[in-house]
């Protein structure tokens, strides 16, 4: 308004956020910079798992047995199972009782599911046919056939393995729209074993990606200027504080580190119509546990840095 003296207003401002964005000096050049982009990260895949609920459902049973008699005609697949949520763990949709299951070691289960179907016994025809057919019908249907990737192993006729014999596993992956097609093919002839098994899944819809960088840019600001504010505090508060915020950092990063490898190797060596989720790149939450202890010291440590100084 006019009149109105904002003088002592702008430096305040000013002051307020350069005591937020500046880190003290030592180790905190190091620390708060990781803090501040593993903090981005996180939000991101929050970001990008709250997009995900944009997808469509998975498709239905109409919907998959258009696909599967059209792709893999004269093969009996049975009943069509449709899942119960767009992720599952175990085949089950995420509920409290389950909370246990992804913290306790088996966070890995937590994926997005899939409508699936397969065909018992031994194939009617060479595993080989199966696979120039579907990738015939696939293509003339408008989808993107990727190229097979065939593995060989050894399979026994008895308990013993008195008799064995080699059989192969093939792997197809189709795309077609917001759609992934994944066959699995093989030579056996056990009768209680599959030859054809297929599931179809949705890839991730559009808001997934500016989801994730939004969310990864903001949850990088507002970590730094956290964590910089903290560092600033240590210095008043002893090696308490620096330990456990610390303690967060490491426990944070270390899942990333060894996700990041792990699934580059993965998309490298097979075809991927689609990314993996953005947190299974930062090791989540197979690693939720690491990320559940790290949360509780990077809480312990900025309440201690908030406490007011004592004065003598």
């Amino acid at each position: 308004m006019p009149g109105t003296d904002t003088s002592a207003a702008r430096p305040f401002g000013r002051r307020l956020l350069h005591r937020l964005g500046r880190p003290s000096t030592g180790a905190a050049v190091v620390w708060v910079p990781l803090a501040a982009v593993v903090c981005g990260l996180f939000a991101g895949a929050s970001a990008s798992r709250a997009a995900w609920e944009t997808s469509r459902p998975q498709p239905d049973r109409a919907e998959a047995s258009a696909i599967l008699t059209s792709a893999f005609p004269g093969h009996d697949l049975g009943e069509i199972d449709t899942p119960p949520a767009l992720f599952v763990v175990y085949g089950h949709a995420l509920r409290l009782g389950t909370v246990k299951t992804l913290v306790l070691g088996d966070g890995g289960e937590y994926q997005e599911s899939a409508t699936s179907a397969a065909a018992l016994g031994a194939p009617p025809v060479p595993a080989e046919q199966i696979v120039a057919v579907a990738r015939d019908r696939l293509s003339g249907a408008g989808w993107t056939v990727y190229d097979p990737q065939v593995t060989e192993g050894i399979s026994c006729a008895d308990k013993m393995c008195a008799t064995p014999f080699a059989i192969t596993d093939t792997t197809l992956v189709a795309r077609r729209g917001d759609t992934i097609l994944n066959a699995s093919i093989s030579s056996q002839t056990a009768a209680d074993a599959s030859y054809l098994a297929v599931e179809l899944h949705r890839a991730p819809p559009p808001l997934v990606v500016p989801a994730g960088v939004l969310g990864t840019l903001l949850g990088t600001v507002a970590g730094w200027w956290v964590f910089a504010w903290a560092s600033r505090r240590c210095a008043q508060r002893g090696s308490a504080v620096r330990v456990l915020l610390g303690v967060a950092v490491a426990l944070w990063w270390l899942p990333v580190l060894l996700a990041v490898p792990s699934l580059l190797r993965h998309h490298r060596d097979e075809p991927h119509p689609a990314w993996h989720p953005f947190w299974e790149w930062l090791g989540q939450p197979a690693a939720s546990l690491l990320f559940l202890v790290g949360s509780v010291c990077a809480l312990l440590g900025l309440g201690l840095a908030a406490v007011p100084r004592r004065e003598r």
